[in-house]
């Protein structure tokens, strides 16, 4: 197995296997204010929202989880097949192993199904040389939009990961230019991956023609813990040491859904567990809400474990709409709620 392929095995080996999850949801402690004469018919309520330019069945997308090596074909096509079905987004792992001509068919495979939303993946430090590596070019990215008939890229910053990965690229010189440049040419969105972002670096995208941003704040899955356990497991004490102090590195995904604003789309993941969270995310101010460890199991199973697990997000919204008294999504991101915890703390303090 090439290098690319066994890193990203061990990547779902260990996301399968191991506690990578942090130590705090920040979402339970966004509490929504009961009404308790909500005047409306749950089996009316309309959950349709448009994100990025296309209309979703409810504001959901299984974000970025995997590609590039032999079992990732099956797990996208799992969720390819569950999204396309319940009418909401999907986005695909890292496509750099699509770019150098790796698996591209665990890839591919998505464009079987008609899901609504597809969002591509390539890392920020892809765009910028890296030591012995050139930066991707643009027709490159075009490349992996193509592969997966993609609507959108979504440029990862990556760089918790990045700097804790003995392999990891670690030059971030020149990112910012290079997202400006392939945002004039492609519908560009910029995603963390599980540390926040904040409202200094929204303000710096949001004013170079991205499309939305996806905060993937804390709460969620730790990269860094990821990493942890593949430095342990190579006998690497001192990535080990690194991950394991840098585990719960980050902004938690509400307060940077909060401090970012409203000026761009704000897609809120990082600790999504259920459909009371996505409706938190919604009333705090985001388009829709998006996980994806959470659906690893599932997707490693079957299409319909996926979409026994969606259902129940849905059904989950649909009760927090019903007991807010929000007929629609619109009416939901006004819904009254209450902060407490340690993401006030966070709150009263950035």
């Amino acid at each position: 197995m090439t290098d690319i392929k066994k890193r990203k095995a061990d990547h779902i080996d260990i996301c399968v296997n191991e506690d990578v999850s942090q130590s705090y949801c920040y979402w339970d402690d966004i509490r929504l204010i009961h009404e308790a004469l909500p005047e409306i018919n749950a089996d009316d309520i309309d959950m349709r929202c448009v994100v990025l330019g296309k209309r979703l069945e409810f504001p959901f997308i299984v974000t970025a989880i995997t590609g590039g090596f032999p079992g990732a074909e099956k797990i996208n096509a799992n969720i390819a097949e569950a999204c396309a079905e319940l009418g909401i987004g999907m986005g695909v792992g890292s496509q750099r192993a699509g770019i150098e001509k790796v698996n591209r068919k665990s890839y591919s495979v998505i464009k079987r199904y008609d899901v609504p939303l597809v969002i591509g993946n390539i890392g920020a430090p892809q765009l910028v040389d890296q030591k012995e590596k050139k930066a991707f070019t643009h027709d490159m990215v075009g490349e992996a939009m193509d592969l997966i008939s993609a609507d959108v890229m979504a440029v990862h910053l990556n760089f918790l990961q990045e700097v804790v990965q003995p392999e990891g690229d670690k030059n971030a010189y020149g990112c910012l230019e290079a997202i400006r440049g392939l945002a004039r040419e492609y519908p560009v969105i910029v995603k963390e991956t599980g540390a926040g972002i904040s409202q200094r670096t929204a303000k710096r995208l949001s004013g170079i023609g991205v499309k939305g941003i996806d905060v993937a704040g804390m709460g969620g899955t730790s990269f860094a813990g990821v990493e942890m356990y593949r430095a342990a497991n190579d006998g690497d004490e001192t990535r080990a040491m690194m991950g394991a102090d840098f585990f719960d590195w980050g902004i938690p995904a509400p307060v940077s859904l909060m401090t970012v604003g409203k000026e761009i789309p704000v897609i809120a993941s990082g600790g999504i567990e259920c459909g009371l969270h996505v409706a938190n995310s919604i009333a705090l101010g985001a388009c829709c809400a998006g996980a994806a460890n959470l659906f690893l199991k599932e997707a490693m199973e079957s299409a319909e474990a996926v979409k026994f697990k969606l259902n129940i997000i849905r059904e989950e919204l649909r009760a927090a709409m019903m007991l807010t008294g929000s007929g629609n999504i619109k009416a939901l991101s006004s819904a009254y709620h209450v902060i407490l915890g340690q993401t006030k703390e966070w709150m009263d303090q950035i």
